[in-house]
C-alpha cells in the first residue's frame, strides 16, 4: 500500500483513534504499525477477528487485558544479565496471569470463536516463574522473610539486634542524667546509624560519634559510644539482608532470561488479541458494520471487455472523522458494468470529502476495520490504492500547485493497475481550461483502457460528456439547494453536476440584466442540458421522498404488527395461566377425593367386608364429592366417575412400560398399585396385563424369592473418577437386581463424555441388563442413563 496515499486519506489519524481504545502499550503500538493488507485471506481472517470480538465482548463485556505490561524490554535486559527491580517481575507475573486467564477462557469457547481461540491458543503461562516470583514477593514489591531460608535467619537476627539497640538507647535518652542534654527524647538515624540529638552548648557530655547537625547547628546528632557495637552488629546484619536480596532478584531475573522467548511470545500474542478488541470496541463506537470483502471477478469484463472485476457497493457511508451528528452518508456503487466514476458539482459541494470517504473505507475494510455504512456493504480487496488529493481551492491556485497534482499523477500511473484503485481529487485543475481538460481526458482514458478502478472529481464540463459516452464510466453529482445557497452534500449516482454559477449569482442579487446578458453568451446545447438536469434532478428528489415515505410506512406498519403480536403472545400467556391455574385447583381436588377413598377401602378391609362389597363400595365413594368444578381441559383430567376395571386386589398383572410382573395392591377408577419385588408403582389400567399366574391375597403374597434392601432408583456418579464409578455401577446394579428394581437411573452428568461411555460400554455387556437409554430431556438428557434390569427368576 502507499504510504502517501494512506496519509493523505487520513489513515493514521483512524489508527489513532483506534489506539485509544487499546489496553496497553504493545497493543496500542502494533495499532500504530497496522497497514492494510492486499491478501483478501487476510484481509477476511481480519474482518473475521472483529467481528467475533465484537460478539464476544457483547456476551462477557467483563472481559478485559487488564494487568497485561509490555515486559519484552526487561525482558531483554535480564537475558544480557541485568538485575530486574521488584515492581518489574510483579508486571511480568500480572501479564503472564493475564495471559492465563484469557488462555483458558477463550480455549472454552475455541468452538464459538476460532480465531480468538486459535490465537490464545499461543500463549505461554510459565506457571512455574509466576510461582517463583509469587513465593518471593508479596503484592507491593517486598521480599518474602521466606523468599530464602538465609534470609529468614537474616532478618530474625537484625530483629533481635535492632531491639537491643532500640531498648539502649531509649534507656539512655530516657536517663535523667542525659536527658537535661538532648534537644529531643528520641531516637533517629543518620547515614545508616541510630544517634540522639544533642544540644551544642552540651558537646562533649554524651560521649560517642558526631554524624550531623542541624541546618542552625543548634543541635548535634551523635552515636553514643557505648551502642557503637549495636550498631555495628545492626549495620553490618543490615548489609547482609541486602546482599541476600540481590542474590534472589537475581536468581529471578535469571529464570525470567530463560523463559524470555515464551513471554516475549506471549506479549505479541495479548498485543494482537488487543489490537482485536480494540477494533471491536471502535466499530461499537462509530455504529460500524462488517463489509463483505471479495477477490475481483475476471468474468466481469463489461460492455467492452475491460472491467477488472472490481466492486464497491456502499450504503450510508460516513466518513469517520465527521461528526457523526451533521455527516451527510452517501451510496455508491460501481456494478459490473461500471469501474470509473466521475464526480461534479460546485466547490465546497462535498466532491472530495465522497471520495476520501470511499478510499478511507476501503482502507479501514482491509485493515480488518468495520466500516460506517449499512448492513450489506462489499468491497473489493485492492492490492494498491493509490489519491491525489488536494485541499487547495482558491483562485491562488498557481503552476506550483499543477506541477505537483502532475508529479504525483505521474507516480500513480506508473505503479497502479488493474488490482489498483485509484483516486484523482480535480484532475486538470490549476492550468488552463482547454489543456487542463484535454490531459484529463487522456489520463482517464489511459486508466480505463488498463482496466485501473478510478474515482475522480472534476469542473471540466468536457469530462461530464465523455462519462456518458465511455462504457463502463459513470457520471455522479453532489446535490446543490438554490434556495439556501448550500451544498446538501448527497451523492447522486448517474446525474452529471452543475455548476449553478447563474443561479447562485441571481440569488446574491446581481442585476437581472446582467443574469441575462450572461445567459445569452452561453451556449444553447448547455441551457438546454441544464435545465433537463433541473427536471431530472427534481424527479429524481420526488422519487426520494417517496420512497422515505414508503419506507416509514413500511417501519410503522412492522411496529405495528410487532405491537400485536406481543398483545396477542400476552393475551395467550394470560389464557394458559388461567387454564394451568384451574387444572391445579381440579387435580388437587381430585388428589383430596382419592385419599378419602383410601380411607373407605382401608376402613371395609379392617371390618372384614368381602372384596365384591369393597368393590361395590368403592365405586359408590366416587360420589363422595360431587361438586368439583371440571378443568378447563377436561380431556387433561381423568374421568373419576368410570366404572372401575375387572381387576381384583392380589391379581397378578403385566406391566408393559416396565416389562414386569407384579401383583395389584390397590386399585381406583383410573390405575392401580402394583406391587414389583419391594417397587410399588402406579400404572394405569391401558398399561397392564392380566397374566393366568397365581392369585394371592395382598397380606399373604410372597414373592417368588428373597429381596435384598433396595439401593434406591437413582445412583449419582458426577465428579466421580472413571474407575471408581465403574466398580460403583456393578455394585449398584447386583443391589438393584436383588432388590427386584425394574428399572434404574444411572446420573453421570454430561461433561466431557467421557465417563458417560465408559458407563455404557460396562451396561452394554453387563448380564443384568436388559437394555439402556438417555433420559428424557426433563430427566436430564445426555446427562442420565436409564437401565432396565432383567426380571428376576
Amino acid at each position: 500500500m502507499d504510504e502517501k496515499s494512506a496519509l493523505v486519506l487520513e489513515l493514521p489519524k483512524i489508527l489513532e483513534q483506534l489506539a485509544a481504545h487499546s489496553s496497553f502499550s504493545a497493543g496500542a503500538a502494533l495499532i500504530r504499525q497496522l497497514h492494510p493488507t492486499g491478501d483478501i485471506r487476510e484481509a477476511r481472517d481480519w474482518q473475521q477477528e472483529t467481528t467475533e470480538a465484537r460478539t464476544l465482548l457483547q456476551s462477557k463485556s467483563d472481559l478485559t487485558l487488564g494487568g497485561a505490561r509490555d515486559v519484552r524490554g526487561p525482558v531483554e535486559q535480564a537475558q544480557h544479565g541485568i538485575i530486574l527491580d521488584p515492581p518489574i517481575l510483579l508486571d511480568i507475573r500480572g501479564t503472564l496471569r493475564r495471559a492465563g486467564t484469557l488462555k483458558r477462557t477463550l480455549g472454552r469457547l475455541r468452538s464459538q470463536f476460532p480465531m480468538l481461540g486459535g490465537i490464545a491458543e499461543g500463549l505461554e503461562e510459565c506457571a512455574g516463574l509466576q510461582n517463583e516470583i509469587s513465593a518471593a514477593l508479596d503484592d507491593n514489591g517486598n521480599i518474602y522473610d521466606s523468599a530464602s531460608p538465609k534470609l529468614a535467619v537474616i532478618r530474625r537476627d537484625l530483629r533481635v539486634a535492632s531491639d537491643k539497640l532500640q531498648s539502649r538507647l531509649n534507656s539512655l535518652v530516657n536517663n535523667a542524667t542525659y536527658a537535661k542534654y538532648l534537644q529531643e527524647q528520641l531516637v533517629t538515624q543518620r547515614n545508616g546509624r541510630y544517634v540522639v540529638p544533642l544540644r551544642s552548648e552540651f558537646k562533649g557530655k554524651i560521649p560517642g560519634i558526631v554524624h550531623d547537625q542541624s541546618s542552625s547547628g543548634a543541635t548535634i546528632f551523635i552515636e553514643p559510644l557505648v551502642t557503637v557495637e549495636l550498631n555495628n552488629a545492626v549495620r553490618e546484619l543490615q548489609l547482609a539482608e541486602e546482599d541476600e536480596i540481590r542474590r534472589i532478584l537475581r536468581e529471578l531475573s535469571e529464570l525470567v532470561g530463560h523463559e524470555g522467548e515464551f513471554i516475549v511470545r506471549t506479549v505479541d500474542g495479548l498485543a494482537h488479541l488487543d489490537m482485536i478488541f480494540a477494533k471491536a470496541r471502535y466499530a461499537e463506537a462509530i455504529t460500524a458494520t462488517a463489509p463483505r470483502l471479495i477477490g475481483f471477478n475476471e468474468a466481469a469484463n463489461g460492455a467492452n471487455g475491460a472491467h477488472p472485476g472490481s466492486m464497491i457497493h456502499l450504503e450510508s457511508a460516513r466518513h469517520p472523522l465527521l461528526d457523526p451528528r451533521t455527516v451527510v452518508p452517501i451510496d455508491l456503487s460501481l456494478d459490473d458494468n461500471t469501474y470509473a466514476l466521475v464526480l461534479t458539482g460546485p466547490n465546497t459541494g462535498g466532491k472530495t470529502v465522497a471520495l476520501k470517504t470511499i478510499g478511507l473505507l476501503t482502507l479501514m475494510a482491509q485493515c480488518g476495520l468495520h466500516i460506517p455504512a449499512e448492513e450489506g456493504a462489499v468491497l473489493s480487496v485492492f492490492e494498491g490504492v493509490y489519491a491525489d488529493i488536494g485541499d487547495e481551492q482558491s483562485i491562488e491556485q498557481s503552476l506550483s500547485t499543477f506541477s505537483s497534482h502532475m508529479t504525483n499523477t505521474i507516480k500513480i500511473l506508473r505503479e497502479a493497475d488493474r488490482r489498483s484503485l485509484v483516486l484523482l481529487d480535480e484532475l486538470g485543475a490549476g492550468t488552463d481550461p482547454a489543456e487542463g481538460s484535454a490531459l484529463a481526458r487522456a489520463i482517464l482514458i489511459h486508466l480505463l483502457e488498463r482496466s485501473v478502478t478510478t474515482l475522480v472529481t472534476t469542473h471540466h464540463p468536457e469530462l461530464k460528456i465523455f462519462s456518458q459516452q465511455r462504457p463502463g464510466v459513470r457520471n455522479a453529482s453532489v446535490e446543490f439547494d438554490l434556495e439556501t445557497l448550500r451544498p446538501t452534500y448527497r451523492l447522486v449516482v448517474g446525474i452529471p453536476g452543475r455548476s449553478n454559477a447563474l443561479a447562485i449569482a441571481s440569488r446574491l442579487g446581481l442585476p437581472a440584466e446582467i443574469i441575462e446578458k450572461a445567459r445569452s453568451m452561453v451556449g444553447t446545447e448547455d441551457l438546454i442540458a441544464d435545465n433537463l438536469l433541473d427536471e431530472l434532478a427534481k424527479t429524481r428528489e420526488e422519487t426520494r421522498h417517496a420512497r422515505d415515505a414508503a419506507i416509514a410506512n413500511q417501519k410503522k406498519a412492522e411496529n405495528l404488527a410487532r405491537e400485536l403480536r406481543e398483545r396477542l403472545d400476552a393475551a395467550e400467556k394470560e389464557r394458559q395461566d388461567v387454564l394451568a391455574g384451574a387444572r391445579r385447583i381440579a387435580e388437587r381436588e381430585l388428589d383430596e377425593l382419592r385419599r378419602e377413598i383410601r380411607k373407605i377401602r382401608a376402613g371395609l378391609q379392617t371390618a372384614g367386608q368381602p372384596l365384591d362389597a369393597i368393590k361395590r363400595l368403592e365405586e359408590s365413594a366416587f360420589n363422595v364429592r360431587p361438586n368439583i368444578d371440571a378443568p378447563a381441559d377436561e380431556k387433561d383430567i381423568p374421568d373419576v366417575g368410570a366404572p372401575a376395571p375387572e381387576y381384583r386386589l392380589g391379581q397378578t398383572v403385566w406391566v408393559s412400560s416396565l416389562k414386569s410382573e407384579g401383583q395389584i395392591t390397590e386399585i381406583s377408577a383410573t390405575d392401580v398399585e402394583v406391587a414389583i419385588g419391594r417397587l410399588r408403582v402406579r400404572a394405569k389400567l391401558d398399561e397392564i396385563e392380566r397374566r393366568n399366574g397365581p392369585e394371592k391375597p395382598e397380606k399373604s403374597r410372597e414373592p417368588r424369592m428373597e429381596y435384598t434392601t433396595s439401593p434406591g432408583l437413582e445412583l449419582d456418579l458426577r465428579g466421580a473418577r472413571v474407575e471408581d464409578a465403574l466398580q460403583q455401577v456393578d455394585n449398584y446394579l447386583d443391589a438393584a437386581y436383588m432388590a427386584g428394581l425394574p428399572f434404574v437411573r444411572i446420573i453421570h452428568g454430561k461433561g466431557t463424555g467421557a465417563l458417560r461411555k465408559a458407563i455404557r460400554d460396562v451396561l452394554h455387556a453387563h448380564p443384568l441388563v436388559s437394555k439402556y437409554q438417555r433420559g428424557e430431556e426433563k430427566e436430564g438428557g445426555d446427562g442420565v442413563t436409564v437401565v432396565n434390569l432383567v426380571p428376576m427368576t
